[in-house]
């Protein structure tokens, strides 16, 4: 039965494209209810739409809220570049207030979950965030973390970088998607996934991507490499391996194709100074939309993790 979920807008001073909104989005609370909440934060290009995700963590006796950050998803309002941020400090507010919300419904501790570059905002806010909130955070669990660019020396090295200094004298200056659309093919069940999601809030051929981003991305990645202090236990999780192909392959099911997996075997470490890390056979880049099986393990690590906390 499909879960009733309830939506509150979270509203915020206007910025340079207006109006600002984010969603936070809360599932029905669990019959054993831990106190115990869980905020899950998408990625890039996103939003949430992982009902499996809220029904594994409620039925553990978690509250489960997700937030779609501001310009994603259902928080994107007309006229406002999509996706579209010039410091990965933008969203602190938007966890902020979700957190703000969650304690205020009776929650007594809560998880940060985030998926690639929601896990990047996770870890840079349990790190930096504002002190009220990050007490009651109890830990963090990252999903394939954006901690680096998956890219060639020159493009990391050079192009990104000289993106950034645009993006300084035009904001909204940007590219084509860069964005192979087979990674999102492999989720949809219209292509080769078994998922459905609302291609105008994910498109499956990705949006421009604005310089402006890819410098608040860099610029929170360059942190996570000179190291951050996170004060809580973080779980680390991500596939094996990555495969990166042009062309269709069913090796695309099994392994991530859109982050190298040993950047962040390789930073992991610099988040804090109680890190798990944990490598999921057969994980896709969202460990939690593999094959049955495989997100099947990925719950356990996660929930026998949590369980030790």
């Amino acid at each position: 039965m499909p879960m009733d979920f309830e939506y509150h807008t979270l509203n915020f001073p206007p910025d340079y494209d207006g109006p600002v909104v984010a969603t936070l989005i809360r599932a029905p609370f669990p019959a054993r209810d831990t106190r115990r909440a869980v905020l899950y934060i998408h990625g890039y290009i996103d939003y949430f739409f992982q009902e499996h995700l809220a029904g594994e963590f409620v039925a553990q006796g978690y509250r489960f809220y997700a937030v779609e950050l501001r310009k994603y998803g259902h928080s994107y309002l007309e006229g406002q570049h999509p996706d579209f941020a010039r410091s990965m400090y933008e969203y602190y507010p938007d966890l902020t207030e979700s957190i703000r919300h969650i304690v205020s419904d009776g929650a007594e501790e809560v998880v940060l979950l985030g998926h690639s570059t929601g896990g990047l905002l996770a870890a840079l806010y349990a790190d930096d965030g504002p002190v009220a909130q990050r007490e009651a955070v109890k830990c963090a669990v990252l999903n394939s973390p954006f901690l680096e660019f998956n890219t060639t020396w020159f493009k990391k090295h050079v192009q990104i970088p000289l993106a950034a200094w645009v993006s300084l004298v035009l904001p909204f200056a940007h590219t084509g998607s860069e964005l192979s659309p087979l990674y999102a093919e492999s989720v949809h069940r219209d292509f080769h996934g078994e998922w459905d999601f609302d291609t105008r809030m994910k498109p499956i051929e990705g949006i421009p991507l604005y310089f402006s981003w890819l410098r608040a991305v860099r610029d929170g990645q360059r942190r996570v490499r000179r190291g951050l202090h996170i004060g809580v236990p973080v779980l680390v999780m991500s596939s094996d391996r990555s495969f990166f192909g042009k062309e269709w392959s069913d090796e695309l099911l099994r392994a991530d194709s859109v982050l190298n997996v040993e950047d962040i075997r390789r930073l992991a470490p610099n988040l804090g100074a109680d890190v798990t890390y944990v490598q999921i056979r057969g994980g896709m880049h969202d460990l939690f939309l593999s094959a049955q099986e495989v997100r099947a393990e990925a719950f356990r690590v996660v929930f026998d993790w949590l369980a030790l906390k």
